[in-house]
């Protein structure tokens, strides 16, 4: 056995003794050279050796850590079986009933959407905010008027230029975050009596702009979701949205394709491609929600569905909520062909986002330091998602599926079927506890033992607490199933 498969054996070992744990970081390539008495490259080959094994992950400019072992996780989901029949929506209380509870700052929140306001640059951004309001002309106040600030514009529009997409700043409207912007894309491209094809779970933002927009048009010819067939790794399944054309004749789309919520699915590229130039065939616009999209673990920002986009049928839609600033509520839409509406419906209706939080911003991109910022963030989301799997495989019953996502901040929990998810919620909350249940992601009600859970909040012992009594509460869910009648 040669020197540095020796290295690697022993730490193999330490980590599966629970000397050093998930998230732990292993000592760098000079203290195990002092430590060990061997040569860089000894211990170089035996990183590299644990990290084809799964057990440890490379961080850029950070180091190595004890990843959590796929060999010890539950096994994933199954792609998802919904009907195929179109549903109208009225889900909205419930929606609203369990969300509430995310308020409470003593509730741990891992029912919450937002990752912890304590990962962002909020001093820098407020730096940002008083250079501008110093040195703002109160005639620029009108400049921000929708389609919105000049410079901000400018400066998305070079984010999808890094990424490779050509997007003209005036295409860009800046809108009060990015549901804002998804509604409006929405209402441009649907009329009352409409039907939407949408994930199976789907983001629960989604169903209630649809139940809203219908209601607002007509109560009786309200929007119709059609949920087709996920998977929780690759998105939607292209085929079942070419039959969903076929039989419901549907009006657009309204899809996740990057780090998808509740998912975390990631449509891969060439399947991005395909769905485009497939909803391009039936002339079907598609709504992308891409907010997520910065918050990838892999070594390049993977591009979204707009980039293939050839016929301005792609409503991409994004925000610097989820990544840079939260509550600044700052987000935009980048509509192709619909942008001049989409315009015309901001100006309608909220008239332009905040002229102080657009021009903050702005002033903080032009700075420079973003994505170092973002380097940061994506670090700390990985190594969170670690501990909570890693806390799931150990506390939850035999039977239970979990995501494994390559970005964003939540995993997705199928249970057994025993356990009521809407149950577990109250029971939970009322340990002061939150969580997502599963059927506020379905039209129709489905996912009835599966949860959404949060892992953008620091690990701390409440988290892993938290884990531990969820855990405890299935289990007892099982057990009292299991008894004879």
């Amino acid at each position: 056995m040669s020197l540095y498969e020796k290295l690697a054996n022993e730490i193999a070992r330490s980590i599966r003794d629970g000397v050093l744990r998930v998230g732990d970081k292993l000592p760098s390539v000079r203290e195990a050279c002092a430590s060990r008495g061997v040569s860089p490259s000894t211990v170089f080959q035996a990183y590299y050796l644990l990290e084809a094994r799964g057990l440890i992950r490379a961080r850029p400019r950070s180091g190595y850590y004890v990843n959590a072992r796929g060999d010890c996780l539950p096994p994933e989901p199954d792609t998802s079986c919904p009907d195929g029949e179109s549903t109208e929506l009225a889900i909205s209380e419930r929606i609203f009933d369990i969300l509430d509870s995310v308020r409470n700052r003593d509730v741990t929140p891992l029912g919450s959407a937002f990752p912890s306001p304590l990962l962002f640059p909020l001093p820098r951004l407020a730096q940002a905010m008083s250079a501008h309001l110093k040195r703002q002309d109160p005639l620029d106040t009108m400049e921000d008027l929708s389609p919105g600030n000049p410079g901000l514009r400018r400066q998305i529009a070079l984010r999808y230029l890094i990424a490779g997409i050509n997007v003209p700043a005036s295409d860009i409207v800046v809108t009060n975050g990015a549901l804002e912007a998804l509604n409006l894309c929405l209402q441009a491209v649907t009329r009352p009596g409409d039907t939407v094809i949408v994930e199976a779970p789907t983001f629960y933002g989604a169903l209630q702009a649809l139940e809203r927009h219908g209601l607002k048009a007509l109560e009786r010819h309200g929007l119709k979701a059609l949920e087709v067939p996920t998977h929780p790794r690759t998105g939607v399944d292209l085929g079942a949205i070419e039959t969903a054309i076929q039989r419901h004749a549907p009006t657009a789309c309204w899809l996740m394709t990057q780090f998808q919520n509740p998912l975390g699915s990631l449509m891969p590229e060439e399947k991005k491609r395909q769905l485009v130039e497939l909803l391009a065939r039936h002339q079907i616009p598609l709504i992308e929600d891409d907010v997520y999209g910065e918050l990838y673990f892999g070594a390049t920002r993977p591009v979204p569905a707009k980039a293939f986009d050839k016929q301005g049928l792609v409503l991409h839609c994004s925000s610097f909520s989820k990544c840079l600033a939260p509550g600044y509520r700052i987000g935009w839409a980048s509509a192709g062909r619909y942008a001049q509406r989409v315009q015309r419906l901001k100006l309608s209706s909220t008239l332009s986002a905040s002229s102080p939080a657009q021009g903050a911003i702005a002033e903080y991109l032009e700075q420079g330091g973003y994505d170092r910022h973002l380097r940061r963030l994506r670090e700390t989301l990985q190594a969170q998602q670690d501990l909570m799997a890693n806390a799931i495989a150990r506390e939850f019953p035999a039977g239970t599926r979990v995501t494994r996502p390559q970005g964003g901040f939540f995993l997705w929990l199928e249970m057994p079927a025993a356990v009521d998810a809407l149950a577990l919620h109250r029971q939970a909350l009322a340990r002061g506890i939150s969580v997502a249940p599963g059927p506020i992601f379905s039209a129709s009600g489905q996912f009835g033992n599966a949860l959404r859970l949060n892992y953008g909040h620091p690990w701390d012992d409440a988290k892993a607490d938290a884990i531990r009594s969820l855990g405890e509460m299935a289990r007892a869910a099982c057990q009292l199933a299991a008894r004879p009648s």
